[in-house]
This record gives C-alpha cells, sequence and structure tokens, in this order.
C-alpha cells in the first residue's frame, strides 16, 4: 500500500499546495456485505466484505478537473481460504499502471485497495480531451454492449457499479448538443495489445445512433448502435464486426466475428419495469459452455455461447422499498443464473438490499455447477 499512497501524495499534494482556493468535491460511500453460498466450486461458505470508496474531484480552473477515485476492500471468510489465488482473480487487470496493492493477507482474509479513476480532464468550447484511468463507455444497451470495446462489463457484478476504467487518452469534439466525433487510444506494453477507436454519435429522427470502428489486438472492427422508443418504450440495439483472432485460425468456418444484441424495455403507470435483451455471437458455442469461457474472454465475447438471453421485472412495493428479478438464459444448454433482489432505502443515504444469485445447469452448461448465493447488504453514501 505505501507504494501507492506515497506516489498519490506526491502527484496531488503539491498541487493542492499551489492552487490552495481551487474547489475541490469528495463523495464516496461504506458498505458491509454478508453472503453464504451454497454448493459453489468453493463449497458451503460463509464471506463478509467491507467496501470502502473514495471519490475527489479537484478543479483548479474552470477548463480543468482533476478526478481521482480510490476503493477498498476487506475479505472475510470461506471463500477467501478455499479459491486457490484468490487475489489474482479479483484485480482489475485492464490498466497500464500499476496503482493497486495488497494491504494484508492470510488463510482466510485479504485486503486490497486500488485506484481506478485517475484522470485530468480538460474542455474548451466545443473540444474535450481526458487522459488517465477513465471509463469509456460506448455502449447503448443495458446488459449486453458489444460495441463497448474499452469496458466491457457483466450484469452479474452487482457490488461495483462504477464498472472497471482503462488507461487512455480520449478526445472528443461536440458537434451539437446530442452529437460528437471522439478518438480514443488505449495503450499496451505489446502494442499488438493495444486499442484504438473511434466513435462518431448523431441524432435522427429522434434516435441516437452510434458508428463505432478501429483496431483491437492488431485487428480491424467496426459496428453501430442505436437507441430510441417504440410507443414509449426504449429500444435499442447494437452490432459489430470484427476480424478473428490468430486464436482461432483454421478452427472456425468464417473470417469474420459478429456479435448483435438487442434491447427492449418499458415502464407502466404503476411503475411495473419490463426490460428484455438478446445477444447474438457468430463465434458463440452451442455446447460445453464453461470449457469455451476462457476462449470466448480472449475474443471479447460478452458470453461464450451463441445465443443469450435476458429477462427482467421489477416494481416498486412501496415508496422506499422496489423489488426487482432478472435471469440470463442460455437456450442451448438450458442454462440459468437467476437473480431476485429487494433493496429498501431506509434512510437517508442508507440503503438495505437482500439478493440472491441462483445458478441451475448441468455439468459444462454456461450456469452449470455454480451453486447459489444469498447476500445482505448495508450501504452508506456521503
Amino acid at each position: 500500500m505505501k507504494p501507492v499512497v506515497s506516489m498519490l501524495c506526491c502527484m496531488f499534494v503539491p498541487a493542492l499546495v499551489i492552487c490552495q482556493n481551487a474547489r475541490t468535491d469528495v463523495g464516496g460511500y461504506l458498505e458491509y456485505l454478508l453472503s453464504t453460498t451454497y454448493d459453489s466450486p468453493q463449497g458451503n461458505t460463509v464471506d463478509q466484505l467491507i467496501h470502502a470508496r473514495l471519490n475527489t474531484k479537484w478543479y483548479p480552473t474552470d477548463a480543468i478537473t482533476g478526478v481521482m477515485e480510490l476503493r477498498f476492500r476487506g475479505y472475510y471468510g470461506g471463500t477467501v481460504e478455499h479459491t486457490p489465488l484468490f487475489a489474482d482473480q479479483i484485480k482489475n487487470r485492464s490498466g497500464y499502471g500499476h496503482l493497486d496493492a495488497t494491504v494484508w493477507s492470510s488463510t482466510q482474509s485479504l485486503g486490497y485497495a486500488e485506484v481506478d479513476r485517475l484522470y485530468a480532464n480538460w474542455a474548451v468550447n466545443n473540444v474535450q480531451a481526458t487522459v488517465g484511468r477513465q471509463r469509456i463507455a460506448w455502449g447503448t444497451n443495458l446488459v449486453w454492449n458489444v460495441i463497448d470495446i474499452f469496458n466491457p462489463l457483466s450484469v452479474l457484478d452487482f457490488d461495483y457499479v462504477e464498472r472497471p476504467g482503462v488507461d487512455a487518452a480520449q478526445v472528443q469534439y461536440y458537434t451539437g448538443p446530442v452529437s460528437k466525433v471522439a478518438l480514443a487510444y488505449k495503450p499496451e506494453t505489446e502494442f499488438s495489445k493495444s486499442i484504438t477507436g473511434f466513435l462518431w454519435s448523431l441524432n435522427h429522427w429522434d434516435y441516437d445512433f452510434h458508428i463505432v470502428g478501429g483496431d483491437r489486438y492488431g485487428l480491424p472492427y467496426g459496428g453501430m448502435g442505436w437507441a430510441g422508443d417504440i410507443a414509449g418504450g426504449g429500444f435499442r440495439g447494437e452490432a459489430l464486426l470484427s476480424d478473428k483472432p490468430a486464436i482461432l485460425t483454421g478452427a472456425a468456418t468464417s473470417s469474420k466475428m459478429f456479435s448483435g444484441a438487442l434491447s427492449g424495455d418499458y415502464t407502466f403507470q404503476n411503475s411495473f419495469y419490463i426490460h428484455t435483451e438478446v445477444l447474438y455471437n457468430s463465434q458463440g458455442t452451442s455446447s460445453n459452455a464453461a470449457a469455451f469461457l476462457p476462449i470466448s474472454q480472449k475474443l471479447g465475447l460478452l458470453s461464450p455461447a451463441r445465443w443469450s438471453v435476458f429477462q427482467e421485472f421489477s416494481y416498486d412495493l412501496s415508496p422506499l422499498v422496489r423489488g426487482s428479478a432478472f435471469a440470463l438464459f442460455n437456450p442451448d444448454d438450458r442454462s440459468v443464473a437467476f437473480v431476485p433482489s429487494i433493496t429498501w432505502s431506509a434512510a437517508t443515504n442508507l440503503d438495505l438490499m437482500f439478493l440472491g444469485l441462483i445458478f441451475s445447469g448441468k455439468e459444462g452448461a454456461e450456469y452449470g455447477g455454480q451453486g447459489k448465493g444469498f447476500y445482505l447488504r448495508g450501504k452508506w453514501s456521503f
């Protein structure tokens, strides 16, 4: 932890001393998560997690903003004890620099801290430039963003609402109130693993359109996404076409990879909400999805399956209590991930949540053999 703290002090303390009158914003949250799992690969376990986050913004001038956001997680329980190389599994590997540290490590406990946002933003007139660890979110869908080349995410990672960031440089030029062009570059120690992306956003017929293209791991890609509504309901979609990585050379029937996702959602007047999304991967598998998972991740797929279906329902049980449930379904192997939850706004800045992760499927299926878990979380924001 000391190298991270020393580095941050060297970067920010002198600047704060020089610009004592600069504006700053500080916020974050502190949460406690109690969980129990059954029939998982780690067996039956009970775990506890302390998750703290600190978000800071610094405004030395009207045109420049500095952002630093840190998160700390303290784990205790059976999952740490029975998971080989647990520390490696929870690390965010999307960063170019090393801004993380293991605070402590024992047989049943682990403390881990990281800086997941650290960037400078410069905005003048219609131009905005951002350099550093940031989130570049280019998708339009709510679950599967196939055109989100830089920051793919998982809907099952419910405890990380900020989502991972990447070390990158991005320049955006706003051509109108809802239109822009953007160019982003994510470097890597090996140039062949870097990512370059171009985005053109525009609005026509009350729809937002996003056109993307660039180079990922030395291979070109192109795609598009849209977001609008039909009869008051949201209608979104994304499509991506890219060259096949060398990992599949000679093993696939096509030299191209295609991924597409369609999304629709609607909120009724009584607060009842319904959301459906479908994902297709041309290089996905229709069998043995669990074994194909490591290869699918190297391909940049959001799921190892050829087809995936998402279905969500939610409803306000009272002004302070909301119930929700969604499921991820693989129609080929019939495996399911079912996630029910209830959230209660207990007090100002204090939320309580109960959530279940229930997996079902035969051995080798996408969601098979993962058991089930139940989580109780208290979260205080400041």
